[in-house]
Formats: C-alpha cells, structure tokens, sequence
C-alpha cells in the first residue's frame, strides 16, 4: 500500500469517503482542499459498466471544454509541402517530417501535449503507433486528429482552445481533465457538465445495465469526492 501523505490525510477528514456529493458542493470541496505548491488539475474518474474486452463497449471520443483547460498545449502536426505550411499559418507549434518521426520512433522523443495528421502521412506515422499509443498521442479519425488539410485551422484551434481525448483504460475506466484548481468553481462546473454529456452521449450500443456505475472528482494530489448522479443535469440533445 502507498504511504499518503500528511496533506492527503488531512484532506481526506474533511469529508465523508461513502457520502454522493452534489457536483457543484465536490468541486467546492475539491477547491479548498487543493493546497500543493503547483496550480493542480482537477479531474473526472469514471467508473463505467462496459466490458473493455469487447470491440463494441469502447468509449472513446471528445469534448470542448468551454473553458479550456488551463493549461497550454503544445501541438504537432505530422504535414508535408502545402500541408506543413497550412498547418503552420494555422498555429501549429511543431510540424513532423521524416527526421522527426525517427526521432519519436528511435529515441521516443515527445515534447508536445498533443498530434494531429493531415490523412496522406498516416502510412509513414503507422511505424510510431507503439510509441505515441500508450501515451494517447497517436492520431486516430474517431479522436478527429486524423484531418483533411482544410480542417487543420479548426483541429489546431480547437486543441488549444480546449477540446480533450478521452478513452477507457483497460479496466473499464475515464479520466478526464475539466481545469485546474484555480479556476472559479462555476468555471469547473460548466466544464464537468459538457464531460458528462460527452460521455453520456457515446454510450455504446453492446452496454447492457448500468452504464455510469461511478463518478469522482478530485485534484492532483487529493482524494476523490464521489458524485451524486442525481444532481447532475440531464445531457442536452446536441
């Protein structure tokens, strides 16, 4: 067992561990009891009824965070030519060429937050999958990283802006980033909400039973407040 420290221990006895919080009370709490020296993220874990062995119980998709994510995303695209001079008209902070996919692929180089590829380069990115997978940073067509080279202003803007990759880990689980601890509550909340209907809305079609068994937030460094579903507002049909 992990040895927690004082700071945990401490937070951990302002709350009840058994006790559904209502979202907006959890993400106060989660607030208060965020004192690391660093500005920590909070987050959403999501305990799912799907069985991840199966190929049509995944969960995997995006969400804007209407108030970004707090933090700054470093952005490569995987373009040549045209592409590679549109990607970086359009705020690309690294573009990939051949000297940089063996640079990933022979000393597992990977300073950036996220990738994007215009659809031609996805033959010469394939031999990276093992490197840039495990990591969440491979681009995929159902995580819309995968682009025609019109799109790639809007894919470039929407990462910075704050759009978020989420999939289940292989024990059926989500964890999802909706801001940091500074940021004002109501900022937070609106944040989790769009999490929430994100992941209503791709329920897959082989769940059978309970879908969302569980949902906790917390920070960094901090314990897990469990959330009451029953406060959390219906997702909206868009």
């Amino acid at each position: 067992m992990p040895t927690r420290g004082k700071r945990y221990l401490d937070a951990a006895k302002t709350f009840s561990r058994d006790e559904n919080y209502a979202l907006s009370d959890a993400i106060a709490r989660v607030k208060d009891i965020a004192k690391a020296k660093f500005d920590e993220t909070v987050e959403l874990h999501f305990r799912l009824g799907i069985d991840p062995r199966h190929s049509d119980q995944q969960v995997r998709s995006t969400v804007m965070l209407p108030n970004g994510t707090g933090k700054t995303v470093r952005v490569l695209v995987f373009a040549e030519g045209e592409d590679a001079r549109a990607a970086q008209e359009a705020g690309a902070d690294m573009i990939a060429d051949d000297a940089t996919i063996e640079k990933i692929l022979k000393e597992g180089w990977l300073e950036f937050d996220a990738a994007l590829a215009v659809t031609a380069m996805m033959k010469k990115i394939g031999r990276i999958a093992r490197v840039l997978g495990p990591r969440g940073l491979m681009p995929n067509p159902k995580a819309g990283t995968v682009v025609q080279p019109e799109d790639l202003g809007r894919a470039i803007e929407e990462l910075k802006a704050g759009r978020v990759e989420f999939r289940n880990d292989k024990t059926g689980n989500l964890h999802i980033p909706v801001g940091k601890a500074s940021f004002d509550a109501e900022k937070l909340l609106e944040n989790a909400q769009a999490v929430l209907d994100a992941v209503n809305r791709v329920k897959p079609s082989g769940v059978k039973g309970i879908y969302i068994r569980r949902v906790t937030v917390t920070s960094t460094m901090g314990p897990g407040l469990r959330i009451d579903l029953s406060s959390v507002a219906a997702p909206s049909a868009n």
